[in-house]
């Protein structure tokens, strides 16, 4: 593994920034494709890859979500040119013998128990949630993670079935980087890591 340069680092990391505000250019099917093959290679617990997105494109499916959304998430999800849902599946130990083949019980580890089910596919759709925003920098685009709305409402117009669960959402597009907010304080090491 080689160190990435200091110009890969601002872009995913120090000069990136959290857009609210978009600007009319199209993210095209094949960036959001390459999006998800950039991130699906990070790891996750057993492999098992919990994440299941559904990119909101068009108006009309941006209006289903619309009264999920907080009044202060709206305006600036309606006007993103893609609204990625992120979910979890429920039921993803149902491809660990794909997926974590080398193990031919992994799946039985899971079975019948929801508590350990729920907590290894939120923490781990939450790791690739990470990762995807990631990519997303990494391709060029801006993303506007958030997590202000109605989950069961989301889960209800998205995945009726019930197996997957909305996590967060994420905006995707080119933002105005003229109307970004100032950045905001960080922790700093001495305040909130420890070396035993």
């Amino acid at each position: 593994m080689t160190v990435i340069d200091n110009h890969a680092v601002e872009t995913l990391f120090t000069e990136a920034r959290t857009h609210n505000v978009w600007t009319d250019q199209e993210v095209s099917e094949e960036k959001l494709r390459e999006l998800y093959h950039l991130m699906h290679f990070g790891p996750t617990s057993m492999n098992c890859q919990p994440l299941r997105v559904l990119f909101l494109k068009s108006q009309e499916a941006k209006e289903r979500l619309k009264p999920a959304l907080l009044p202060g998430n709206q305006e600036k999800t309606m006007k993103a040119p893609v609204v990625a849902v992120l979910g979890y599946d429920t039921e993803f130990y149902e491809h660990l013998p794909r997926m974590f083949s080398h193990n031919k019980d992994a799946k039985s580890l899971f079975e019948g128990k929801t508590d350990f089910i729920n907590t290894t596919a939120f923490r781990n759709s939450s790791i690739q949630g990470g990762y995807f925003i990631l990519a997303a920098r990494a391709l060029g685009l801006n993303a506007g993670p958030m997590s202000g709305f109605n989950n069961a409402a989301v889960d209800e117009e998205f995945f009726p079935d019930g197996k997957v669960k909305s996590n967060f959402l994420c905006n995707l597009g080119y933002g105005d980087a003229s109307a970004l907010f100032p950045r905001q304080d960080r922790f700093t090491f001495d305040e909130v890591c420890d070396i035993l």
